[in-house]
C-alpha cells in the first residue's frame, strides 16, 4: 500500500513539473512572438530605434531566424548603420542563401560602403556547384542525407526478402538510385561542414583601418578598409589578424573592431 502511494506521488510530482515546464515554454514562445510583432509594429511606424531594441531583445531569448535577422538588417539600414545592417543581412543569408528579398536588400546595404570590392569571377562549373550546394543550408542537407540512407536500407531489405523477381529488380534499381543520391548528399554535407569550419568570415565595424603586408607597421601599407567590409580571417598573431577580401587581396590588420559571422 505504501509503495502504491509513493508511486502515485511520483507521478503527481512529474506531472506538476511537466505542467509548469510546458507553461514556461508556452509563455516564452508567446513572449518571443509578442516582441517580434511589437518590433514589426515599431518598424512600420517609423520608430526604427525601438524596432532594433525589440528585435535584439528577441535575439537575447535565443531566438534566431532569417526573418528576424532580415528585419534587423532593414531597421539598421533605415538608421544608416552600415556595418550593423550588412552584418544582419549576412546572418540572414546564412539561413536562406537564395532568398531574393534578402539578396536585394543586402545589395542595397553593400552600396552604402566606401570600399568597392569586386568579387573574383567564377567559372560556369563553379557557379553550378555553388547553386547546388546553396540549395539548402547545412542542417537541411544533413537531414536529407540521413533520410536517404534509411530509405536505401529499407529498399535493400525489400530487395533481399522479396520473392518476386520483378519486385526484386524494382527494389534493387530503386535502392541503387537512392544510394547514388545519398553519396551526392553526403559529399555536399561534408563539403559544407568543412567550408564552414575553414571559412571564418567577419564584418568590419571600425570606421577605418589600415592593412599591412606584415603583422607589424614596418612592412608595406597596402590599403585601407572602412566599416561594413566583409572579409575572411585566415590567420592571427597577438593583436594582428590576417584577412582575405573577396577580390583575393590579403593583408594584416591590427586591433580591428569586427564581428564574426560564424
Amino acid at each position: 500500500m505504501k509503495q502504491r502511494i509513493n508511486f502515485n506521488k511520483s507521478i503527481v510530482s512529474k506531472g506538476i513539473i511537466l505542467f509548469f515546464t510546458t507553461l514556461f515554454c508556452l509563455h516564452a514562445q508567446t513572449s518571443v512572438e509578442k516582441l517580434f510583432e511589437e518590433g514589426n509594429n515599431s518598424y512600420n511606424e517609423g520608430d526604427y530605434k525601438k524596432a532594433v531594441a525589440l528585435y535584439q531583445e528577441t535575439l537575447m531569448l535565443d531566438q534566431h531566424s532569417a526573418a528576424l535577422y532580415f528585419n534587423l538588417g532593414n531597421a539598421f539600414y533605415r538608421l544608416n548603420k552600415v556595418a550593423e545592417s550588412i552584418y544582419y543581412f549576412e546572418k540572414a543569408k546564412q539561413l536562406l542563401p537564395n532568398d531574393e528579398d534578402i539578396l536585394v536588400n543586402s545589395s542595397f546595404a553593400q552600396n552604402m560602403t566606401i570600399d568597392a570590392i569586386e568579387i573574383l569571377p567564377e567559372s560556369q562549373l563553379e557557379q553550378f556547384k555553388n547553386r547546388i550546394f546553396n540549395s539548402f543550408i547545412f542542417s537541411t542537407w544533413t537531414i536529407i542525407t540521413i533520410v536517404l540512407i534509411w530509405l536505401f536500407a529499407l529498399l535493400f531489405l525489400f530487395y533481399i526478402f522479396s520473392k518476386s523477381t520483378r519486385f526484386k529488380r524494382t527494389f534493387f534499381l530503386s535502392s541503387l538510385f537512392i544510394l547514388i543520391f545519398f553519396i551526392v548528399s553526403f559529399v555536399i554535407s561534408f563539403s559544407l561542414d568543412q567550408k564552414e569550419k575553414q571559412m571564418d568570415y567577419a564584418i568590419l565595424f571600425s570606421n577605418r583601418i589600415e592593412v599591412w603586408s606584415e603583422p607589424n607597421q614596418l612592412g608595406e601599407l597596402l590599403f585601407s578598409l572602412h566599416e561594413g567590409t566583409k572579409f575572411q580571417i585566415i590567420d592571427d598573431l597577438a593583436e594582428w589578424q590576417k584577412i582575405r577580401l573577396a577580390n583575393g587581396s590579403e593583408g594584416w590588420v591590427k586591433n580591428a573592431y569586427l564581428r564574426k559571422l560564424n
